[in-house]
């Protein structure tokens, strides 16, 4: 059986992550202004999670302690979750996977016997709040990914996908040359544009709730496109309601801009999990 592990910060990630109605609608007055989008967008912790499951992965999540993770509040509770936050629909989603014994028993990646090697997949939300900080600061974390991203190296059976500003917590993870690990990769996140809109659209009744550094601080694609070795590696798209999911050539992996990607992202993560892992559909455990 295939293992896969979603990594989180114990607080503030992306849950369902349906996009702010007001930021969406200047993103698409600007790229296509007369595109027809779902009313539901689903997420960047809900969605591979479920796809994971649906494939008949064994899914396990991590936080820093142990501690089970609580995604955002205000994505979930109060007048900002009907104005940023899921429909009806997307809470059952994410309803089920907080109830889930998975969720509720989570390893601690800080644990000195914990280790990504037992993991055929590793997936890292987003989120904007800056507590993901946690996270994507975490010095414990690099290290683990440090040791683990050589082993996506095709034809390697290890995948790592990641969304939004999870793609950021690689791009701040050194290897042993002192490049980002993902110096020779070809990559998304979370676009400049994007990130931009979102905070200037919310920021009078928010403030820098968008930005997870803070006001003034550096895109996520401006620091994305700074680790690679040529800034074109970075790929993006403004078009908000067409999925885009970039899978690299050399490694094992997946990344994408923003929720709406989630989906596309999830269905190529588990055929590249497939495809790496020589999946014929046995019950068996594979790459360990």
């Amino acid at each position: 059986m295939v293992k896969a592990l979603i990594i989180m910060a114990d607080y503030g990630h992306d849950p369902t992550g349906i996009v702010n109605r007001l930021t969406l609608t200047r993103l698409i007055c600007v790229t296509n202004p007369e595109a027809n989008l779902p009313p539901i967008f689903l997420a960047e912790v809900a969605v591979p999670y479920q796809a994971f499951k649906d494939a008949g992965f064994h899914i396990t999540f991590a936080t820093e302690t142990g501690k089970t993770p609580r995604c955002d509040s205000r994505m979930l509770e109060g007048l900002s979750q009907k104005l940023l936050g899921a429909a009806a629909s997307v809470m059952k989603l994410y309803d089920a996977m907080v109830g889930s014994s998975e969720m509720q028993s989570p390893l601690s990646w800080t644990s000195p016997s914990f280790t990504l090697d037992n993991f055929d997949v590793v997936h890292i939300p987003g989120g904007h709040d800056k507590e993901v900080r946690q996270l994507l600061d975490s010095t414990a974390v690099q290290a683990l990914l440090a040791d683990y991203f050589p082993k996506t190296k095709k034809p390697g059976r290890k995948v790592i996908s990641a969304i939004c500003h999870g793609p950021l917590l690689l791009c701040n993870t050194k290897g042993d040359d002192g490049n980002s690990i993902l110096y020779h990769c070809t990559t998304t996140a979370l676009p400049a544009f994007f990130e931009s809109s979102a905070y200037q659209g919310t920021r009078l009744f928010l403030g820098d709730y968008y930005k997870t550094y803070g006001a003034g601080s550096e895109s996520v694609e401006a620091s994305m496109r700074k680790a690679v070795k040529d800034p074109s590696q970075f790929k993006s798209s403004w078009i908000p309601h067409k999925p885009f999911v970039v899978e690299d050539t050399e490694y094992n992996y997946v990344s994408a801009r923003f929720p709406p990607d989630a989906a596309k992202m999830a269905e190529m993560t588990v055929n590249l999990v497939h495809l790496v892992q020589g999946f014929k559909g046995e019950d068996e455990s594979v790459g360990l």
